[in-house]
C-alpha cells in the first residue's frame, strides 16, 4: 500500500512541475518598452533634468518647478546636478540616464557644442532631449526652453545701468562662466545697444567671469574694483554673481558709488535692492522656467509635440505656448523679464 501511495504522490509532484514548466514557457516576452516602464518606480516613465551645478539657488527653484510640472502629469522626475560647471560633469550624467533609459533628458548646458556627441547619442537611445535657459546647440535637442527674450535682456540692463550712473562713466561686466549661451548671447546684446550713439561717455572696461561659482565672483569684484578705481557699474546678469557683487559693495561701503544691476533673485537681492546697493535689477521666475520644461519634456515623450515651428500645445497653468524659431533651431519663450525695485521685492523674497 505505501509503495502505491508513494507511486502516486511521485506522479502528482512530475504533473505539477510539468505544468509549471509549460507555464513558464509558455509566458509572454516582455518587451523593452515594459521593462523600461518597469525599471522606475510603480512603473512610472522617468524625467530628468540636469542643472549646471549644484549650489545654486536659481537652479535649484528650477529644478523644483519641472519636479512640479511632472509629478502633476504623472511622471517620476529626477533631478541631477554636478558639483562643478562643466561639460564633462555633464556628459558623464547624461551616460548614466542613458543606461537608465529615461524617457526625456531636459539640460541646461555648461557648453553649447562640448555636449553634443552624448545628447546624440541619447536621442539615437529614443530619449527626447530638450534644454532650457542655457541653450545646447539645434543639433544636440529637439527644442530650448528660453526664459526671455535675448535681446530685450541685454538692452534693457545697459539701460538700466546707464540711467543709474547718469549717462557716464566706465562700467563692466560680471558673468558666469565663458561658454555659457545664454550669457555670452545677452552680452552681444548689451554690446550692441551700446553702439548707440547716445551711451557715448559709456565705456565698457571688462568682461570677467565668476563661473557661477560664489567666492570666484566675489574675487572677480574685488579685482575688477581694484583694477579700474573710477568703475561706476556694474552688470551681472548671473544671480549667483549679482548676489557676490551686492556682498563685495556692501562690505566695502561702496553704495551710490559704484551701481549695480542685473538678473538675480529676489529671496537673495533683497537686502541689497532695500538698503539701495542695487536700485533695481530683472529676472523671471525659474520655477516656470523649469515647469515649462516638465511639460514640454512630457510633450515630446507622448508625441503631441515634435519641436517643429509652429505647433502649439497647454503648459499647464503658464497656458498655451507655441514653439518658434530659434536660428537653425526652435524654442519656446516664458516671458519678458521682470523690474524687481523697491516697492516691490518684498513680495517677491517671499516666492523665490
Amino acid at each position: 500500500m505505501k509503495k502505491v501511495l508513494a507511486t502516486c504522490l511521485t506522479a502528482v509532484l512530475s504533473l505539477s512541475l510539468l505544468a509549471a514548466c509549460a507555464s513558464t514557457t509558455s509566458a509572454p516576452k516582455q518587451t523593452d518598452a515594459a521593462k523600461q516602464a518597469d525599471s522606475s518606480a510603480g512603473g512610472k516613465k522617468k524625467y530628468a533634468i540636469i542643472f549646471k551645478n549644484t549650489g545654486n539657488p536659481y537652479g535649484e527653484k528650477q529644478m523644483e518647478g519641472f519636479k512640479n510640472a511632472i509629478t502633476e502629469l504623472g511622471g517620476e522626475p529626477i533631478l541631477k546636478a554636478p558639483d562643478q560647471p562643466t561639460a564633462e560633469a555633464q556628459i558623464k550624467m547624461i551616460e548614466e540616464l542613458i543606461s537608465q533609459k529615461v524617457a526625456s533628458i531636459a539640460i541646461v548646458g555648461n557648453d553649447p557644442d562640448a555636449l553634443q556627441p552624448a545628447l546624440k547619442k541619447a536621442m539615437t537611445a529614443g530619449i527626447k532631449v530638450l534644454s532650457l535657459d542655457s541653450a545646447v546647440n539645434s543639433k544636440s535637442r529637439l527644442v530650448h526652453i528660453n526664459q526671455a527674450d535675448p535681446e530685450r535682456i541685454g538692452r534693457v540692463e545697459v539701460q538700466a545701468i546707464s540711467e543709474m550712473i547718469g549717462g557716464k562713466g566706465e562700467i563692466a561686466i560680471l558673468s558666469a562662466t565663458s561658454q555659457a549661451t545664454n550669457q555670452n548671447l545677452w552680452i552681444e546684446w548689451m554690446k550692441k545697444e551700446l553702439e548707440d550713439p547716445k551711451y557715448k561717455e559709456i565705456k565698457l572696461v571688462k568682461v570677467a567671469y565668476g563661473d557661477d561659482l560664489r567666492d570666484k565672483s566675489v574675487s572677480e569684484t574685488e579685482a575688477l574694483l581694484k583694477s579700474f578705481p573710477n568703475l561706476k557699474g556694474i552688470i551681472s546678469p548671473t544671480t549667483v554673481g549679482i548676489a557676490a557683487a551686492g556682498k563685495v559693495l556692501t562690505d566695502k561701503g561702496l553704495k551710490d558709488k559704484v551701481q549695480l544691476t542685473g538678473l538675480g533673485l529676489p529671496s537673495e537681492m533683497a537686502q541689497y535692492i532695500e538698503g539701495g546697493v542695487s536700485k533695481w535689477m530683472y529676472l523671471w521666475n525659474p520655477i516656470d522656467v523649469g515647469y515649462l520644461a516638465g511639460y514640454t519634456a512630457d510633450a515630446l515623450v507622448k508625441g503631441t509635440l515634435t519641436g517643429k515651428e509652429g505647433e502649439k500645445f497647454k503648459a499647464g497653468r503658464l497656458g498655451e505656448k507655441q514653439i518658434v524659431k530659434d536660428g537653425d533651431g526652435t524654442q519656446i519663450m516664458l516671458g519678458d523679464p521682470f523690474k524687481f525695485e523697491a516697492s516691490n521685492i518684498a513680495e517677491w523674497k517671499k516666492v523665490y
